[in-house]
């Protein structure tokens, strides 16, 4: 088996993680995969629940309970994952509800790890294979509850419709065994279990002996099967949102509970120095005033104040005396930083994550060379950073609206000083996530708050000021890219060095204590992985080492690579005095699926208003393909985008309206940061500080989207992230369309931009 795709440098980084287990490894991966459909403690139900494996119960009323896995933050998730269950338990949407599931192996996540190895997408060796394989295994042996990477869906399409198949063969098994009848003249719908006979009985009449007679053989729907997979659903969230029942982080209520606010560092980096809370105890409605200490969760060192309201803590807290030892990052400045990137670009030895062909064998074509940037990003999500805590009786209740709940618990533990079995926790809706709730440190905070409180239970509430100063941050990065044309304008070689920090290198260490080293694939992902046809690559990164705290943010390293390489695509084609579009077409050959989301694209953006002009990007991650035509006007400096033609191949589509949110929020999510949102720093200092000077898209400048689904006869891909790469380009290569000005850097902006 060979593997031209990849440098012997990064096999080399691969095979050696393996063998340094050796025999270890060997024997651990001989062992059989752990089964996914019984939990283990078993699960607790509500009364008059009878479980049918560890992901479904059915009540004597018929109801049936799922087990929700993932985190639901506004992505449609707690639907998507019903309707699957849904389906091959044969139940109308209607008749589910979904509660919060514990702590357990059998609902970890095994597709985040597997998915971020840096291979090709195209790549399908046997050591990429094996490495996903002991990736995903190694994921079950954790036992990590993750929600994040586009994969709720895609790692959930297996075993929650197992589940619903499950259930469903245990209550026909039942009913066959009460009339004495062979199971295979039994069927299912709407809820019932019916016998060509005419007898029939309700899932809640059989549940008791389903759940007494033990697993039976089970076997899935062919997708012809499907009732409601495929079909747009009503999300299952909605009305509680609508009729203010439902509960977000800031929602939770516990008698008797205070209300805490932080004083932090304002330089990334600095350490408390003193503090003079004496005053402060004397305001009225203060209950106490105490240091936080760092931690290794992320967790900054802070000052707490902590109230009977959470104005009075508020308020408090902006009187507080305290004296903070800057440190060395008092000077650290966006222009500093754009410098380092610069430098690395020009001088550093990159790692290099793919050769294909040979660079240096077209050193005779024509060569187009630019450099590309990016700023760094906060997540700025709506519901600023919170959690909530009660220490008592040895015992840590913690409601907290986190991606990781696993993790959460394993922070909680440490910090209170308890096993993790006596730690509590509540994971309600969270008001927006984007990756910032991949991050634990605000759990490291309520909980040193919890302990000191000694039984009253204390929530904990960021500013927005202090949200948009203490993030995680998409990092700031440049690129360097040089594209090879030959005489008949054909791309031949593709050259690209860019440099950031790593914000996977960070996430781990925060999360599990690593050390940061190793290639980061979240650095070059649409950069190396595209699915052009270029014969001579190389693909190379400088890891930048980052004083700003990093983190992963919607689309993670898409979010930018895919505007540099969509960019530098229409550039190349402008260069060769070629048509975009056809540019990319010649490129596709080995990829029918691009090519058919990109014409569908193109088809379904028609064309322009006059004045108006239409940008194309193409794009891959997450394992779902997407094409988005932007239609721009400029008036003077000022960048309109009017509409927004998107098609996208997620492979099999659950819930095509949850999709279409998806796409939707996504592209207004990715204009946000393609025209205005950017992060600077100043004496080590976040210069913005809420939403008047963090633009994010206001309501008036959304455009009109269009979205388009292509469906596949494989199993569902990501859907979260995969449609903010592509708007950043498609405006750009729209407003160079319409003024001759190539904008390279984010956001765009016209006025600082030279003519091409």
């Amino acid at each position: 088996m060979s593997f031209p795709d990849y440098d012997r440098s990064r096999r080399k980084f691969l095979i050696s993680g393996v063998g340094v287990a050796g025999a270890l490894v060997v024997g651990w991966t001989l062992l059989p995969p752990r089964q996914r459909l019984h939990a283990s403690p078993p699960v607790s139900w509500p009364d008059q629940h009878y479980a049918l494996n560890g992901w479904v119960s059915v009540a004597v009323d018929g109801r049936v309970t799922v087990m929700l896995t993932k985190s639901e933050m506004g992505q449609g998730v707690m639907t998507s994952l019903a309707m699957l269950v849904a389906d091959e338990l044969d139940v109308p949407l209607s008749s589910v509800d979904m509660v919060q599931a514990p702590l357990r192996a059998i609902y970890s996540d095994t597709s985040m790890a597997a998915d971020g190895l840096p291979f090709h997408p195209d790549d399908q060796g046997l050591l990429k294979r094996g490495a996903q394989w002991i990736s995903r295994k190694l994921m079950r042996e954790l036992g990590l509850m993750v929600t994040g990477g586009s994969s709720s869906v895609k790692d959930s399409w297996l075993p929650m419709r197992e589940a619903g198949a499950a259930a469903r063969a245990r209550l026909v098994a039942a009913a066959a065994r009460a009339w004495g009848v062979p199971e295979a003249e039994c069927s299912t719908e709407q809820g019932r279990v019916s016998h060509s006979s005419g007898r029939s009985a309700g899932y809640g009449e059989l549940a008791p002996s389903a759940a007494a007679i033990g697993d039976v053989a089970y076997t899935l729907k062919p997708s012809s099967a499907f009732a409601l997979i495929g079909t747009a659903a009503a999300r299952l969230d909605v009305p509680a949102k609508v009729n203010g029942s439902a509960q977000f982080g800031l929602d939770i209520r516990v008698e008797g509970m205070r209300y805490a606010s932080l004083s932090m560092c304002p330089v990334f980096g600095g350490t408390l120095k003193s503090f003079d809370g004496s005053e402060v105890e004397k305001l009225p409605g203060v209950v106490r005033v105490m240091a936080l200490n760092a931690d290794s969760s992320g967790a900054v060192d802070a000052v707490a104040v902590v109230a009977e309201s959470r104005w009075q803590a508020m308020q408090a807290v902006e009187q507080l005396k305290v004296v903070w030892e800057e440190g060395a990052n008092a000077q650290l400045s966006s222009e500093s930083i754009a410098h380092g990137l610069l430098d690395a670009v020009d001088t550093e030895n990159a790692f290099s994550y793919l050769q294909r062909g040979d660079i240096k064998a077209v050193a005779g074509a024509k060569r187009i060379t630019a450099d590309y940037s990016a700023p760094l990003l906060a997540h700025a999500a709506m519901e600023p950073v919170n959690a909530t805590a009660q220490f008592i009786n040895g015992r840590l209740k913690l409601w907290v609206p986190t991606q990781t709940p696993s993790l959460a618990v394993k922070v909680a533990a440490r910090v209170a000083g308890v096993d993790e079995d006596a730690v509590d926790l509540v994971v309600p809706l969270l008001g927006g996530g984007f990756g910032r709730r991949l991050d634990n440190d605000m759990v490291a905070q309520v909980v040193q708050l919890a302990r000191a409180m000694e039984g009253t239970p204390v929530q904990l509430l960021w500013s927005r000021e202090q949200d948009m100063a203490h993030d995680f941050y998409r990092p700031a990065a440049m690129v360097r890219m040089t594209g090879m044309l030959s005489d008949e304008g054909e791309l031949v070689g593709w050259d690209t060095k860019s440099a950031s920090g790593a914000p996977g290198q960070h996430l781990i260490h925060r999360a599990f204590g690593l050390p940061m080293m190793g290639p980061d694939k979240t650095t070059v992902e649409g950069l190396y992985d595209h699915g052009y046809a270029i014969p001579n690559q190389l693909v190379s990164h400088v890891t930048v080492t980052s004083e700003i705290p990093l983190g992963t943010w919607r689309s993670v390293g898409h979010s930018h690579n895919a505007f540099f390489k969509e960019s530098f695509i229409d550039e190349l084609a402008h260069a060769a005095g070629v048509d975009p579009v056809r540019f990319r077409r010649q490129m596709l050959f080995k990829h029918p699926r691009h090519l058919t989301v990109l014409d569908a694209a193109v088809k379904l953006a028609g064309s322009p208003a006059t004045g108006h002009a239409l940008g194309v990007a193409l794009h891959q991650s997450f394992g779902s393909i997407v094409a988005q035509v932007a239609e721009v006007s400029v008036e003077g400096s000022q960048i309109r985008v009017h509409k927004v033609s998107c098609v996208v191949d997620c492979g099999v589509v659950v819930n095509p309206e949850g999709v279409r949110q998806q796409i939707e929020s996504a592209i207004a999510f990715g204009l946000s940061a393609a025209l205005h949102d950017e992060i600077t720093i100043s004496e080590g200092r976040v210069q913005q500080s809420n939403f008047h000077d963090y633009k994010t898209l206001r309501i008036t400048d959304m455009p009109e989207v269009q979205v388009e689904m292509i469906a596949g006869a494989d199993a569902p891909e990501g859907v979260g992230e995969p449609g903010t790469p592509p708007i950043a380009p498609a405006v750009a290569n729209a407003v160079f369309k319409l003024t001759g000005k190539r904008l390279r850097s984010l956001p765009l902006r016209l006025e600082e931009a030279p003519s091409s």
